[in-house]
């Protein structure tokens, strides 16, 4: 099963491609509505700035993470 997958992503990288961004972009734009959902519902702008600080803390931990297995 690996050996075909490795076979049609050489041969047709481009369909990989889209196929791949399609999954990424199906699963964040799924992330974002459930956000929109379920994080402050009631208040749009406290939603927006919880996700803003989520994600910063998440990309600093995970700089600070990474520096660190260097």
């Amino acid at each position: 099963m690996i050996n075909k997958f490795v076979q049609l992503k050489t041969k047709h990288q481009l369909v990989v491609a889209l196929l791949v961004s399609s999954a990424v972009i199906s699963f964040w734009r799924g992330l974002w509505g459930l956000m929109d959902t379920y994080l402050f519902p009631e208040n749009y702008e406290l939603s927006l700035w919880a996700s803003l600080l989520i994600g910063l803390g998440i990309l600093i931990l995970t700089g600070y993470a990474t520096k660190e297995l260097m």
